[in-house]
């Protein structure tokens, strides 16, 4: 029994096996379609989510198998005191397959070593939310046809930002990768992240203005500023339209750029950027669903053959 804690749970050859199924997934939906009959799907979502809980529920809906569980942790026993290694010690006599969202770093690992079936990672707290990086990953290989050689830029909250934070971790084991880090002192990326980058000899600087780093992007990653990570509410006010994308500051990108986004957005890319051909944050939210749809069936050791 497997499960997906962080992005880094996979190696590189078991991440091109993982987008290549999620690829034949996206071509041939059908053959896929009761890949998953009799199975279910629980989702403990102890944390509000609209997309990731969705994206997991649909992803095994298409697989042909059913879903059951919580959206909010009012609606479970965790508003009784119940722990979460006796929740999934529960759920495992339920389902096939958990996939959980906890605010809580650390909680989905405490109920991976308890659960009698295989856990996955949708979220906890600000530390790590590795479907999301798959989705990332899958979105920039299917779009440009390679994970490596890219200037990144990421833009936004790299404080709390535990997509960013995934990401950079996922995309250092790839060759020929430089960052650019754009952000307000105050939000600026952890210095374990710029320690660990300057151990590896990987190139990265920081700036303050987006519009000096667009001409250098092959990829920019857009971050809202969450307010559920701040415990001051005036400083959430002050930074969190720090940052707006717009057609103004596109017109010095390259033409080929990706504008990626984990959503959900607030205004930090403004919608008259979301018809520009290099806006592809909502095809990535669609890729979600193929990337769990393949990480469900690899997790649950199903396998199809071709047709």
């Amino acid at each position: 029994m497997r499960h997906l804690m962080n992005p880094l749970d996979f190696s590189v050859e078991e991440l091109d096996r993982l987008f290549d199924l999620a690829n034949d997934i996206e071509s041939s939906p059908q053959k896929y379609a009761h890949a998953c009959e009799g199975k279910k799907l629980a989702t403990c979502f102890y944390e509000p989510s609209t997309r990731t809980r969705l994206s997991f529920e649909a992803a095994m809906l298409n697989l042909g198998g059913q879903v059951l569980g919580f959206s909010d942790a009012a609606s479970s026993s965790a508003s009784k005191g119940e722990s979460v290694s006796d929740t999934i010690r529960i759920i495992s006599c339920y389902a096939d397959i958990c996939a959980m969202r906890h605010p809580k770093e650390g909680a989905p690992m405490v109920a991976a070593g308890r659960s009698g079936i295989p856990v996955i990672n949708a979220g906890d707290g600000g530390h790590q939310h590795p479907t999301q990086t798959l989705t990332d990953l899958l979105t920039i290989r299917s779009l440009k046809g390679r994970l490596g050689s890219f200037t990144v830029g990421l833009c936004g909250d790299l404080k709390f930002g535990r997509t960013v934070h995934s990401l950079i971790n996922a995309l250092i084991r790839y060759d020929d990768i430089r960052f650019i880090f754009i952000s307000p002192p105050e939000l600026k990326v952890p210095d374990y992240i710029t320690d660990m980058l300057t151990e590896k000899g990987i190139t990265y600087e920081e700036v303050i203005r987006l519009e000096d780093s667009m001409p250098k992007l092959d990829l920019l990653y857009m971050t809202r500023v969450q307010r559920e990570r701040f415990f001051n509410e005036e400083d959430y006010v002050r930074l969190k339209d720090f940052y707006i994308l717009d057609k103004a500051k596109l017109s010095a990108a390259r033409k080929d750029m990706l504008i990626l986004h984990p959503l959900p957005r607030v205004n930090e890319i403004s919608v008259e950027v979301d018809d520009d051909p290099r806006a592809v944050y909502f095809k990535q939210a669609q890729y979600g669903v193929y990337v769990r749809m393949a990480l469900i069936l690899t997790l649950l050791g199903i396998e199809i053959k071709n047709k």
